[in-house]
């Protein structure tokens, strides 16, 4: 069982950890994010955790921020120094939390209960609709991605799925899309509400020019001044694509997630 500990106190930090080792000796911690702006670097180039042990109140904001950023579906115990009004949105939707200070006996039933549901899929599926219905409690409207775009055509319109995009690029101040079909459409917004739209599991911004998805890309060769040199699908052989030196690590983080 892997947990990512997301916690701005450092003592509270210290004591969670040893409470994990004492009722989940099996468990392996991989970090502790104490902001929601690191939990949203962190989650977009590692691999999703088994359970999140999320305190509400982090440095730098609300830890329900983080569900607007980013498509969280691993399953979250909160921890909370909340009033009544907060704890009766947990206990009506059954998403588990536990209230500070953190007791022993309280974290073992937590996880146990994370146990068992991670047995029962319609249980896990259970527990993900009753946190949507918790974030909307609070105002939060988790994170989507679009599914598909609406492209005028002339005198008509096309629905082109998101899933199958090849990639889009700027070209003078204009946006295409190009399908896996090789159909190449102008897309009436820019590339950062577009970034912002995608999946970032499926799609990577590559440079100022470029998003592409995971499927387009054909080959990979290192560069000079540490750029990395991308081949896609349909792109004409004299095109140079290029990650830059400053996206080329994240971008091999995100091809070996």
């Amino acid at each position: 069982m892997k947990i990512l500990i997301v916690e701005d106190e450092p003592l509270a930090v210290k004591r969670m950890e040893g409470l994990i080792r004492e009722v989940a000796p099996d468990a392996e911690i991989l970090g502790k994010i104490d902001t929601v702006r690191a939990f949203v670097r962190w989650w977009q180039t590692n691999s999703a955790p088994d359970l999140l042990l999320m305190d509400i109140q982090l440095a730098d904001g609300l830890s329900f921020e983080i569900f607007q950023q980013v498509d969280v579906k691993t399953p979250v115990i909160f921890t909370t120094a909340y009033d009544e009004y907060a704890l009766r949105a947990f206990k009506v939707n059954s998403v588990d939390y536990l209230l500070k200070p953190i007791e022993q006996e309280e974290l073992a039933k937590a996880i146990q209960k994370f146990r068992l549901q991670r047995q029962n899929t319609e249980t896990q599926s259970g527990a993900s609709e009753n946190l949507a219905k918790m974030l909307e409690e609070f105002g939060i409207k988790p994170l989507t991605y679009k599914n598909r775009f609406l492209i005028k055509q002339g005198g008509r319109f096309d629905v082109v799925e998101t899933a199958d995009i090849l990639y889009l690029y700027a070209d003078d101040k204009v946006v295409f899309l190009i399908t896996n079909q090789n159909r190449k459409y102008i897309v009436d917004e820019t590339l950062d509400e577009l970034e912002a739209k995608l999946d970032p599991k499926l799609f990577a911004r590559i440079n100022r020019k470029y998003i592409t998805h995971l499927s387009a890309i054909e080959r990979i060769e290192p560069y000079f001044n540490g750029r990395l040199r991308i081949w896609l699908k349909h792109r004409p052989s004299e095109e140079e694509v290029s990650v830059s030196r400053e996206r080329a690590e994240s971008f091999k983080t995100w091809l070996n997630t």
